[in-house]
């Protein structure tokens, strides 16, 4: 069961946290544009090879975005504009970390780090684009949701690469190696499910 189908089982979670940081006076928009700042010093902590450091504000950065959109639902502030912002923030979030992996050095595994980081990263965007170009030309009526490894999946997944890079970077590639593997598993998976309706 993939974390998408659990969400409900949150629900009561994630609106005491809209509750509580609902209180701050920032607006959901606002809390997603944050979820940069905690990424890029991720980022700057891949390239400096301090894992530990990268995983934690990755982690900050996850939690912010899990932040915005409870304060959405909360304050009854849930926009097409604001889904739109954090889906897109999603994305930028996503590459950054990647980028910074790339950065790190990785070691190979069979092939490059760079071929397996690459197709991690085509993966990531074709499970999207499978989505919205289904969508976009009228193959589906709702959007195509759920798959081997969503966004949440992925996040998780490179979650653990940081913390294991600690005790070696082969790890990471390891890490690596699977989500290109599932997510272009994933991207399939969702054009099947838009052919075959």
């Amino acid at each position: 069961m993939t974390f998408y189908a659990k969400r409900e089982k949150l629900g009561g979670l994630s609106s005491r946290i809209g509750k509580t940081f609902a209180k701050l006076g920032l607006s959901p928009n606002q809390w997603t544009l944050l979820t940069l700042i905690p990424t890029i010093v991720s980022f700057y902590f891949l390239v400096k090879r301090d894992f530990l450091l990268a995983a934690l504000f990755f982690l900050l950065s996850s939690f912010m975005d899990w932040i915005d959109g409870s304060v959405a639902r909360v304050t009854g502030k849930t926009t097409n504009f604001g889904a739109y912002l954090d889906s897109m923030m999603d994305r930028y979030v996503e590459f950054i970390i990647i980028l910074g992996i790339y950065f790190a050095g990785i070691p190979s595994f069979y092939l490059p780090a760079e071929f397996w980081i690459i197709l991690y990263l085509f993966g990531s965007l074709m499970t999207t684009y499978a989505k919205a170009a289904a969508k976009e030309k009228d193959l589906v009526k709702k959007e195509i949701k759920g798959g081997l490894l969503e966004r949440a999946e992925r996040l998780i997944l490179l979650f653990f690469g940081m913390l294991l890079a600690f005790f070696g970077r082969i790890y990471l590639t390891y890490i690596i190696v699977i989500l290109a593997i599932l997510t272009n598993l994933t991207a399939f998976q969702r054009m099947r499910i838009a052919i075959k309706k």
